[in-house]
């Protein structure tokens, strides 16, 4: 059965991330499956095996040996207790079928082992180790959104039921799935629908923009679309702050990585400067 997977590391966005999944899943009536994974350095964090020297003492060895394994130990237990926190937050909020699973490794391995049973998948803005780095988004959210085939939501700070969204349409096939699902999916039932394209109101563009609001508009939505000139980020933002949007809804790094180091990535900007929840298509 096709699931919410939501991605919890014990930052003060897991609490976030556990409302949008209860939301999620209430709305389109999938279980919910929290999973927290330990990374490859969790464990050896304070390994110092491999640097004692000549002349050491055996003794000291088979301590440090004690002390990486009590490390280890300590980081199963604190992910246990993660989950379980995380588990009965989500059941609060009145979803029922709940599963938690504790892995080791990497995140993106575990995503994409995971992501054929997903419908969405959940984790926050920033992760453990930037709680106050307010300028700067998670390590692993980029890593995942570009490598994930299913839609990601990315958590805002606080959760808060969106009334509206927008769809940040391109034309392009991200954005043509991203329409597709919201004319579909009951995640997005009883929502007023916005659709903005960013550029010149070409013919052209205006035929993209027709086709996306006739998809929404046969699913019975209420759409507001429009074109508006400028840098996207810029409109995109304002756009969200002015029509008090509360899902931004947008494709997902369409570019290559080496591109992005170049010239910057609107989804990177979008993520960062909004304040509302992103979902993210592929």
């Amino acid at each position: 059965m096709s699931r919410v997977i939501a991605l919890i590391d014990g930052s003060i966005y897991s609490q976030s991330v556990c409302d949008h999944a209860a939301w999620a899943a209430l709305r389109i009536g999938a279980p919910v499956e929290l999973v927290h994974v330990i990374g490859r350095g969790a464990d050896a964090r304070h390994d110092h095996s491999g640097a004692i020297g000549f002349g050491a003492r055996t003794a000291l060895l088979e301590e440090l040996v004690e002390l990486d394994a009590q490390h280890a130990k300590l980081a199963l237990k604190q992910g246990r207790a993660i989950l379980d926190d995380a588990k009965t937050r989500v059941e609060a909020a009145g979803v029922t079928e709940v599963s938690t699973r504790l892995r080791h490794g990497d995140v993106v391995e575990t995503v994409q082992e995971l992501e054929s049973d997903a419908r969405v998948v959940i984790l926050g803005k920033r992760g453990a180790s930037a709680d106050f780095a307010k300028g700067h988004l998670g390590s692993n959210l980029e890593r995942v959104a570009r490598s994930c085939t299913k839609p990601v939501l990315v958590a805002a700070r606080a959760f808060t039921v969106p009334e509206r969204c927008l769809i940040a349409f391109d034309g392009g096939a991200s954005s043509l799935k991203a329409v597709d699902m919201a004319a579909q999916s009951p995640f997005f039932a009883g929502m007023e629908i916005h659709v903005l394209m960013v550029g010149s109101a070409s013919a052209e563009t205006r035929h993209k923009l027709d086709g996306a609001v006739g998809t929404l508009s046969a699913a019975g939505h209420a759409i507001k679309a429009g074109i508006e000139a400028g840098q996207p980020d810029e409109v995109i933002t304002a756009y969200v702050g002015r029509e008090k949007i509360g899902l931004l809804v947008m494709g997902a790094y369409g570019h290559s990585r080496i591109r992005t180091m170049i010239i910057g990535s609107t989804t990177t900007e979008m993520v960062r400067s909004c304040k509302v929840p992103v979902l993210l298509f592929r």
